[in-house]
């Protein structure tokens, strides 16, 4: 599968990059955290690393470290203004519950 940038999410990202010296794409992955068990983690990528599957959409990189991939494969980031608030949103296949505050999610294969 692949991660996919939605167009508002894309164009978001292609500003970040320009605006950043020395990066080199979107870095996307998770973290423990919260009450299910998972949160997203989004930022520049800078380097390269091994572990690293790197997808390619419209000249930008999205770098996912290998223990992240099988948790987020198939995600569809978007990007929303509302109002005063922007955020970026994940459309995951993979997720199999969320907590109530929105903050972390878990997937079938974590609960395993």
């Amino acid at each position: 599968m692949a991660i996919i940038l939605a167009p508002a999410a894309l164009e978001r990202v292609k500003t970040y990059l320009a605006e950043t010296p020395g990066a080199i794409g979107l870095r996307f992955g998770v973290k423990r955290t919260g009450c299910s068990g998972w949160g997203y983690v989004v930022d520049l990528a800078r380097e390269q690393r091994e572990s690293d599957t790197v997808f390619g959409q419209d000249g930008v990189r999205i770098h996912v470290d290998a223990d992240s991939l099988a948790l987020v494969d198939g995600t569809e980031i978007d990007f929303l203004k509302q109002g005063l608030n922007e955020q970026f949103v994940f459309r995951n296949p993979n997720v199999a519950a969320e907590c109530g505050c929105g903050e972390s999610f878990t997937t079938d294969a974590a609960a395993a």
